[in-house]
């Protein structure tokens, strides 16, 4: 090939190139590929669980958790001095005792014998008392005699002497009291029907006044003492106390204690007895009083005895509430939201939910009775999907 044509076919050729591209862009733009749209189809959820919503009444179950605590305690202490002669077998760590039983004997005989003395006293006070009435007769007799109606003083009237001996038999009357009080003082009685902690003492001992016998607390009921939230206060009526109305205890709403031994648990029954008067400085809560009578009876299912400091787990029923929708709490999304089949479709609809615990939420408002609630799990329920209700 001679070199014109090689110089030639280097200029035609991407000529020729560019004009073929031309050709298939111009081609392709007046004939464009249409795309295909495959149609779409709704797809229905199948099988969604769902319940007719009905209006009931739903009382509140306000959970809380204490301690249970004597309702009273205390040390039981002598008044008097003295050796320990005997103590009764109740008288261990752990013995129950009731009220005015006996517990210990201290030795009464110096106690008999002021008794005695003092007795003598008395006896001699109220001689010399009418002794010195009848001096002071004689002397106002000698002195109307003699004193040519004046008016005689006390003191030759003996009147400051008769002053003197009926003082004298009111101290010698007062010595025997004392001195029966310290005999009877001999005898130590329980002061209620109550438990001993811890027994300090023992037979042989000699004790002075205001010695430690033991430590002890009442055992005809216990308290557990229950903190609560503002919310949980606002579903409960407190039995309150007022200034100048009878303190006697009124029983308020019931509850339900359970206490635990090792893996087995037991249902005691008390009630609301008071409310503190002051709210926790730390979280706000109001602590209540729950009272459980008789803990320490023999029961037929074999619970145990209530221990102080055992932990209690309490629920409280509360006030009830009236003509509102109790449904699943499971069924509610984010705390506000339900999901409804109206005609076939998913609905979601905000609520108003006034009471929730682990298993139920309360609503009582944009529900109506006959709808039905969709109880199955969703996840992010779209409105307007199409639905087939299993269990209707």
């Amino acid at each position: 090939m001679n070199p014109l044509t090689k110089q030639i076919l280097k200029v035609l050729l991407p000529l020729i190139v560019l004009a073929i591209c031309a050709a298939a862009a111009i081609k392709i733009n007046e004939n464009p590929s249409q795309a295909r749209k495959a149609p779409q189809t709704k797809q229905a959820l199948l099988n969604v669980d769902a319940i007719p919503l009905t209006r009931s009444a739903y009382t509140v179950k306000l959970k809380a958790y204490g301690e249970v605590r004597p309702r009273t305690e205390g040390t039981l202490v002598s008044q008097i001095s003295g050796t320990l002669t005997n103590v009764s077998p109740r008288f261990q760590n752990g013995g129950f005792f009731e009220a005015g039983e006996p517990l210990a004997q201290i030795d009464d005989r110096d106690y008999l014998a002021a008794v005695t003395m003092a007795t003598s006293d008395l006896i001699q006070a109220r001689f010399e008392l009418e002794e010195e009435g009848a001096r002071g007769k004689q002397a106002e007799a000698n002195w109307n005699r003699i004193g040519k109606g004046k008016q005689g003083s006390e003191l030759v009237l003996r009147k400051p002497q008769l002053a003197a001996s009926t003082a004298k038999v009111a101290s010698a009357s007062a010595s025997l009291d004392k001195a029966k009080l310290d005999l009877q003082r001999t005898k130590i009685t329980a002061p209620y029907a109550g438990r001993i902690v811890d027994k300090k003492v023992d037979v042989g001992q000699f004790v002075s006044s205001n010695t430690e016998l033991a430590d002890i607390y009442a055992i005809d009921y216990v308290e557990v003492r229950l903190p609560l939230s503002p919310r949980q206060v606002e579903y409960l009526t407190i039995p309150e106390q007022y200034r100048g109305e009878d303190n006697t205890p009124l029983p308020g709403p019931n509850v339900e204690m359970i206490a635990r031994q090792g893996r087995r648990q037991y249902l005691w029954n008390g009630f609301i007895s008071r409310a503190e008067s002051t709210l926790d400085s730390n979280n706000r809560q109001l602590y209540v009083v729950a009272q459980l009578n008789d803990p320490y009876r023999q029961r037929e299912d074999g619970a145990p005895p209530l221990k102080i400091g055992q932990f209690i787990e309490a629920t409280i029923s509360a006030n009830t509430l009236k003509d509102v929708f109790v449904i699943p709490r499971a069924a509610l999304y984010q705390g506000k939201t339900v999901v409804l089949v109206e005609e076939g479709l998913l609905v979601r609809r905000d609520v108003q939910v006034v009471w929730t615990d682990d298993k139920h939420a309360v609503v009582n408002h944009n529900l109506n009775a006959g709808e039905w609630l969709v109880t199955t799990p969703l996840g992010n329920p779209v409105s307007g999907t199409r639905v087939a209700i299993r269990s209707q």
